[in-house]
């Protein structure tokens, strides 16, 4: 699963990629937030709770088709947060009255048209990231010390994988979480 974040006018909404299934998933509680136009995340979160009773007592499967994955908050930490598919947040709009349910329905169907342009040419995931950084005030330099750095360690991963090395502990000896930093085991690969 890889996590990123996507712009709605002023608002960040987080979410996943899951690879696998080939399924985006967004933050329930980022788009409550942008539908009832809060400035102050608790409040979205305490809304999304009572939509949440509401649509349970009702029998909606909307809420049981919500799943929980650990995304980043503000603090940097990151923590199980209800997420939902485009499928299953265009029902969940439904439930909200908002003059941004409009907006919102129409930015996700725009998000699933760009993804399965990106499957269909993979040049245009790099460009959609270079704008959100862009987007986010992260420098031209920054930028490019990102994608380059994403690049090494790509190369470097494939190197490993075809020369058997195995996912899991034999990786993370090799990686951050073995404290080896990248310049050495580049150098360790030229020996």
């Amino acid at each position: 699963m890889k996590n990123d974040m996507t712009l709605f006018e002023d608002y960040q909404i987080r979410r996943v990629y899951d690879e696998e299934a080939e399924i985006w998933w967004f933050s329930v509680i980022d788009i409550i937030q942008v539908l009832t136009q809060q400035a102050d995340y608790q409040t979205a979160r305490k809304y999304w709770n009572k939509l949440k009773q509401r649509l349970t007592k009702e029998g909606s499967q909307s809420v049981t088709d919500c799943h929980r994955l650990k995304l980043p908050a503000a603090d940097g930490k990151k923590y199980l947060t209800d997420v939902a598919t485009a499928e299953t947040l265009l029902r969940l709009v439904q439930s909200v009255p908002s003059p941004k349910a409009e907006p919102i329905k129409l930015w996700l169907a725009k998000v699933g048209y760009e993804r399965m342009q990106e499957m269909a040419d993979p040049s245009r995931s790099l460009d959609r990231a270079r704008e959100t950084w862009q987007k986010h005030g992260r420098s031209e330099k920054w930028i490019q010390q990102r994608m380059t750095g994403q690049e090494t360690r790509n190369k470097l991963t494939d190197y490993w994988a075809d020369h058997d090395i195995k996912q899991g502990e034999e990786f993370a000896i090799l990686t951050k979480n073995g404290q080896i930093p990248v310049s050495r085991r580049i150098k360790t690969l030229k020996v």
